[in-house]
């Protein structure tokens, strides 16, 4: 039966689950997490008198998170935003595109049209196509190691390695010059990073609300202008990348409008590198932390498919997503009405110990790892083959020309509610 009265979170642990500077206090967030699962799984996050964010569910519970997951009819990407955001960044918006969200993409649209746009691109993302970019991929990644070999013993792995491996790739899957590569991580990192002042390097920190909205509204429009140029080179000269795919795809016999071409090609580029850089240096963080597991795979590479996995599952760097409720429903207990909103953290839910045994362990042996990192359901991410690619060749190569490695200061994570990760990770090596 539902509750006749809602959860409701304290104002403190309210303004954690929200405040971008916990997730980069990692263990004291993972803590409260806990507490939440066992007393509170389903509870109302609500403002408080002046405070510019509208209510909404904070789920913590795994069961729960892949519920709302897999269910798309009943909790919806749209109307309401499908990122937290405040009430100034929501009306900027709407007055600035007529959407709810700056960017207009395959994250943000429900059925029947989110269907039509994944078909698009769906085939080029799966396995049998990808392995088509291996030995590219190896020769990126080969490189990537000679930049870092040369630059040791003593790195920053995340400025020097998985930061800069993903970007490369995925933008030679979009078919963007390598020239244009530290423009397109700049913009990532206003877009994603802004909450961060380092990742920014534009002083938001010191912000207002709307100037923050205005200065990401600003990289949103860079990246249009650029993409339109991008696209419409590919529709006179069509080749074999994603570019031209999105370029000159049509759904119902028309071509993509304008704007959602452009989010299309914005969700590619930014989500399809910073995702996969947390994850990679989370890998290498919990490696360096034990050279023993290093020591083992090494010598036994049937491991490194688990430790891939379990990488994604420890770093899950998309760290929520909201769903609004499109009808009355019961969650862990609560009751949920039509236009709800909802947040699904993923982070709570990739550490719930109903699911997986000692959950902050990093246990590259864990089976089944069914994960959350990549959401579930309709929405789960197209580029999950390509991630896990990406990571194994870059580990393989790494392994072959690295004979230890150990951590040579403390990392640091990103501060941000929504894509985060490690942003420096310190570590010292010994090449092969």
């Amino acid at each position: 039966m539902a509750s006749k009265t809602a959860a409701v979170l304290p104002t403190d642990v309210a303004r954690e689950v929200i405040d971008p500077h916990s997730y980069a206090e990692w263990d004291s967030l993972l803590d409260t997490f806990d507490r939440l699962r066992d007393e509170s799984p389903v509870a109302l996050v609500q403002p408080e008198d002046g405070e510019l964010f509208d209510p909404f569910w904070l789920v913590t519970r795994y069961e729960d998170v892949m519920r709302i997951s897999k269910d798309n009819a009943t909790f919806l990407n749209n109307p309401r935003p499908v990122v937290f955001s405040l009430r100034d960044a929501i009306e900027f918006s709407r007055k600035a595109t007529g959407s709810n969200m700056l960017v207009d993409s395959l994250v943000v649209f429900d059925a029947p049209i989110h269907p039509k746009y994944r078909r698009l691109t769906q085939d080029w993302f799966m396995p049998r196509n990808l392995a088509k970019m291996e030995d590219e991929i190896h020769s990126i990644a080969n490189a990537t190691v000679d930049r870092l070999i040369a630059a040791g013993p003593e790195v920053d792995f995340v400025q020097l390695v998985s930061g800069p491996y993903p970007l490369h790739v995925v933008m030679q899957i979009l078919g963007v010059p390598e020239e244009d590569e530290p423009r397109m991580q700049m913009l990532t990192q206003k877009l994603f990073g802004g909450q961060d002042a380092d990742l920014s390097g534009t002083g938001m920190e010191n912000m207002t609300p709307d100037q923050v909205v205005q200065l990401v509204a600003g990289a949103v429009q860079t990246f249009e202008e650029y993409f339109a140029k991008l696209a419409a080179q590919r529709r006179a000269n069509p080749t074999d990348d994603v570019a031209s795919v999105i370029a000159n795809a049509t759904v119902d016999g028309d071509p993509l409008p304008e704007r959602d071409m452009a989010g299309y090609y914005i969700i590619v580029a930014t989500a399809g590198h910073d995702t996969t850089s947390a994850s990679t240096a989370g890998a290498m963080m919990a490696l360096a932390q034990d050279p023993d597991q290093w020591a083992r795979v090494k010598a036994d590479r049937s491991l490194l498919p688990g430790i891939v996995e379990e990488a994604i599952r420890w770093t899950t760097p998309v760290q929520h997503f909201m769903r609004t409720a499109a009808k009355d429903v019961e969650i862990g207990g609560q009751s949920i009405k039509k236009g709800d909103w909802l947040m699904i953290n993923y982070v709570s839910a990739n550490h719930d110990p109903a699911q997986f045994d000692d959950p902050r362990k990093f246990d590259a042996a864990r089976s089944p790892n069914r994960h959350l990192a990549f959401g579930a359901g309709a929405h789960q991410c197209l580029g999950l083959h390509l991630a896990r690619m990406e990571m194994k060749i870059l580990f393989e190569t790494l392994l072959d020309r690295i004979e230890s490695i150990e951590l040579a200061g403390e990392p640091k994570r990103a501060v941000s509610t929504f894509v985060g990760g490690l942003k420096t990770l310190p570590i010292r090596f010994q090449a092969s």
